[in-house]
């Protein structure tokens, strides 16, 4: 079974190793038919410690790395470094 991949921006950047992203989704309502938005956070691993607040990231699912981190940072696809 492939591992998921998500893309998502960085929301918090405090934490030794580990970055907070947030991935926005949109789906529509099964019966109502409405647009709603959705927004997750996740817990991922940032070895190097190169993203930053505002980054857009790519996010790959892992093993357990900690408590509540289970994905890592594949690649910023926008950012200061780029």
């Amino acid at each position: 079974m492939p591992k998921k991949v998500y893309r998502g921006k960085v929301v918090s950047d405090k934490m030794q190793k580990t970055v907070v992203v947030a991935v926005k989704t949109a789906y529509q309502h099964p019966l109502y038919k409405k647009t709603i938005k959705k927004t997750s956070k996740f817990m991922a691993h940032d070895e190097q410690d190169k993203c930053k607040i505002g980054d857009v990231v790519e996010i790959i699912e892992s093993r357990p790395l900690s408590k509540r981190k289970r994905w890592e940072v594949i690649k910023i696809v926008e950012g200061e470094d780029n």
